[in-house]
C-alpha cells in the first residue's frame, strides 16, 4: 500500500491530479490566457523561491499537476457548455456562474475557482525575507480590525487551521471594521457569493502541505506566514479601496 507521501509522487509521476473532484491579479490571469481558452500562467518566483517554509516539491506538483487540471478541466467544461465563455476573464467567470448553463455550474465553480484561486495564491506569496511588513494605511486597517498585527494572524491562522476537510482562509475589506477573515470549502472564493475580491489568501488543501508537514495544518499556516508578500497585499487592498 502506498503512503500518502508516495500517492502524491505517483500522481505527480504520472501527470494525474488528486483533485476532490482554489483583484489585482485578475489582468494577470488574462494575459495568460489565449482565444482557445485559458492557460496556466507561470509562478513568478522559481519552485524552490519559498523554501525552507514550502518546499520545490509541493510548488512543483501543486503548480504544474494541480493547478494545470484546473486550467483543463475548466476548459473542457466550457467547451462543452458555453465555449464563448472561453474568452472572458477568469473573475468575470468565477462572479457569474449563475448565468451558465445549469450542467457546467458545478464544474465550473470547481475548475474555475481552482484556477483563479491559484492565480492569486501564488501572487501573495515572495522568497522568505522579501515580502516586507503591513504598514501605512494596511496596517492601519489591520490595527482596527484586529487589534495588532498579531492579532490578525491569530485569526487567521484559526480560521484556516480549523477549515473543515478542503477549502481556504481569506483577509477580505469588511462590512463592521475594515477587514474581515472568512474561509471557503472547496476551490469556492468570496467573489463567487457577491462579496469582495479578497487581498490575502491561503490554500489549507492537503496538496498544499502534505508532502512536508504531513497532517500538521498548523505548522503550515504558521510557515506559510512567513512567506506572505505584503507589498502584493498592499496593492490589493488600495485596489480594492478604489472598487
Amino acid at each position: 500500500m502506498f503512503t500518502r507521501r508516495e500517492v502524491f509522487r505517483v500522481a505527480a509521476g504520472a501527470g494525474a491530479v488528486l483533485v476532490a473532484a482554489p483583484t489585482a491579479f485578475a489582468a494577470r490571469a488574462a494575459d495568460e490566457k489565449k482565444a482557445a481558452g485559458f492557460t496556466l500562467p507561470k509562478l513568478p518566483y522559481a519552485y524552490d523561491a519559498l523554501e525552507p517554509n514550502i518546499d520545490a516539491e509541493t510548488m512543483t506538483i501543486h503548480h504544474d499537476k494541480h493547478h494545470q487540471a484546473y486550467v483543463d478541466n475548466l476548459n473542457k467544461a466550457l467547451t462543452a457548455a458555453a465555449p464563448e465563455w472561453l474568452s472572458k476573464p477568469i473573475e468575470e467567470v468565477v462572479t457569474h456562474l449563475k448565468d451558465l448553463p445549469e450542467k457546467a455550474r458545478t464544474a465550473v465553480r470547481n475548475n474555475g475557482g481552482g484556477h483563479w484561486n491559484h492565480t492569486f495564491f501564488w501572487n501573495v506569496m515572495a522568497k522568505p525575507g522579501t515580502g516586507g511588513e503591513p504598514k501605512g494605511d494596511l496596517l492601519k486597517a489591520i490595527d482596527s480590525s484586529f487589534g495588532t498585527l498579531d492579532g490578525f494572524k491569530k485569526e487567521f491562522a484559526a480560521a484556516a487551521a480549523t477549515r473543515f476537510g478542503s477549502g481556504w482562509a481569506w483577509l477580505v475589506p469588511g462590512k463592521e471594521k475594515p477587514l474581515a477573515v472568512v474561509s471557503t470549502p472547496n476551490q469556492d472564493n468570496p467573489l463567487m457569493d457577491g462579496g469582495p475580491a479578497p487581498i490575502l489568501g491561503i490554500d489549507v488543501w492537503e496538496h498544499a502541505y502534505y508532502l512536508k508537514y504531513r497532517n500538521l495544518r498548523p505548522k503550515y499556516v504558521e510557515a506559510w506566514l512567513g512567506v506572505v508578500n505584503w507589498d502584493a497585499v498592499a496593492a490589493n487592498f488600495n485596489a480594492a479601496k478604489k472598487s
